[in-house]
């Protein structure tokens, strides 16, 4: 094969990619309003040729190239979060800027960028006629994944009837390939309390002083070591064998899990009252070896949980999608991890080394960020959570941008990217070998025991 003529297919397009995702960039899209994004990557779909472009009842964009019946699929989110303090930006991040390098503006890298790549990636498939015999191409511009990171996929999973043979996801990966990340919850605590008139406040119990003793033995739990001097031991502990005998390697590779006190609510019948209810939400990252059962368990064994009465759970998301639809799951994203041998994580690093070789290229400004082993690990969440962590569907990661820039202001993303993973997805189907009989899992956490597809890899 000629890698010279994907590369410059790709390079060829590098104009239309960039008007793509300074379109997608001008059209506000937070979780579950993403109506215009969604349309108008419709309309880029069929102006390429794709064999059919529809939308399905959440509301995500599926384009398809080739009739066989396996089918490799490329996904990218289309929603993005939103600009927080409009003060932080130096222009405005729907409109912004480009440069003969950057791209300027809200989703660049979280990860428009990612979707207008894999859109080109498949229409150079299609000039090059590279798309294997018994194949199909798949490319996802899902919803809600800033909100729900995964349901997206519950639903093409479990609604639409889609299961690939692998997929693609195409988050910003600082230009190298990634072969899983962490999991997490979204874990809720409630203490209560009974109010009296603040002027008397020994009347009462105040559940804001309870959810205070709470506080510190979750900050405790994300700050503490693991020695045995420790009353409360530290979520560091997953890295040691003697806490983590099964996973203690996985957990390395991925990194320790974390937990932080992400949200404060209360109720009390005035300013001049004792608080009669306190809750928190905690972000929960997990790494290989902690289960939903286990982190729960572990917030209901601080002392002060038990102390206290606190009740522990775990949220639910029920937003409606931009459709209307509400596709109700558990706030839990499994952690996962690949085998480096896996025959699609093999097919993305022999489609990359083929075209660019063997270490992460990209600008000289993005350079400081990919000082690193070409195959590595995402730091944040994907859809990947459902994909393979819940469904075991194989999932490696490859996409333009850098994690840095993920809900930051004055997001750029990089046009050497978009061309670069363009190409790389052209070329990924035709260095793909087929699973063969081994189970790529090296790590999986799978669901719940009632949503979980239990099967292996």
């Amino acid at each position: 094969m000629d890698y010279s003529k994907v590369k410059q297919a790709a390079q060829a397009y590098e104009k239309q990619m960039t008007k793509f995702l300074r379109d997608l960039i001008a059209i506000p899209s937070e979780s579950c309003e993403e109506e215009g994004v969604v349309r108008r990557t419709i309309q880029e779909m069929e102006a390429l040729g794709f064999d059919k472009a529809e939308i399905d009842p959440e509301g995500n964009a599926l384009g398809w190239m080739g009739t066989g019946d396996k089918i490799i699929a490329f996904d990218g989110h289309i929603d993005t979060v939103g600009i927080g303090n409009i003060n932080n930006w130096e222009k405005d991040p729907y409109e912004g800027y480009e440069t003969d390098e950057v791209i300027y503006g809200r989703g660049g890298s979280d990860q428009e960028g990612g979707v207008v790549s894999a859109v080109y990636g498949a229409k150079i498939l299609k000039d090059l006629g590279l798309i294997p015999e018994g194949y199909t191409i798949l490319v996802t511009a899902t919803v809600q994944e800033e909100d729900c990171d995964g349901l997206c996929w519950q639903y093409i999973h479990n609604e639409d009837k889609i299961k690939p043979e692998f997929v693609v996801s195409t988050e910003p990966t600082d230009g190298g390939i990634y072969r899983g990340h962490r999991g997490r919850m979204e874990i809720r605590v409630d203490v209560k309390g009974i109010s009296c008139h603040g002027s008397a406040p020994e009347r009462g119990d105040n559940a804001i002083y309870k959810m205070a003793d709470v506080l510190k033995d979750v900050e405790a739990l994300n700050a503490n070591g693991s020695e045995d001097k420790e009353a409360i031991k530290g979520l560091v502990k997953m890295l040691d064998p003697k806490f983590n005998p099964d996973h203690y390697e996985d957990a390395r590779f991925l990194g320790r899990g974390t937990c932080t006190v992400s949200q404060i609510f209360f109720t009390s019948p005035s300013r001049c009252a004792v608080a009669d209810s306190c809750s928190i939400s905690i972000d929960r990252r997990m790494t290989a070896g902690e289960t939903w059962e286990s982190c729960l368990k572990e917030i209901e064994n601080l002392p002060a949980c038990k102390k206290h009465g606190a009740v522990v759970s775990m949220y639910q998301y029920n937003r409606p999608a931009w459709t209307g639809l509400v596709y109700e799951t558990e706030c839990y994203f499994p952690t996962w991890i690949n085998k480096e041998t896996a025959g699609h994580v093999q097919a993305l690093a022999d489609a990359y080394k083929a075209l660019y070789g063997e270490k992460r290229i990209g600008p000289a400004s993005s350079m400081h960020l990919r000082n690193r082993p070409l195959i590595d690990k995402w730091t944040f969440s994907t859809n990947g959570v459902a994909i393979q962590g819940r469904y075991g569907i194989p999932c490696v990661g490859f996409g333009p941008g850098a994690e840095s820039q993920a809900h930051a202001p004055n997001e750029i993303t990089w046009k050497q990217d978009l061309v670069t993973c363009a190409a790389v997805y052209a070329l990924v189907p035709s260095m793909y070998k087929g699973k063969g009989d081994e189970d790529v899992c090296q790590f999986r956490a799978g669901g719940t025991d009632t949503t979980s597809d239990k099967s292996a890899c």
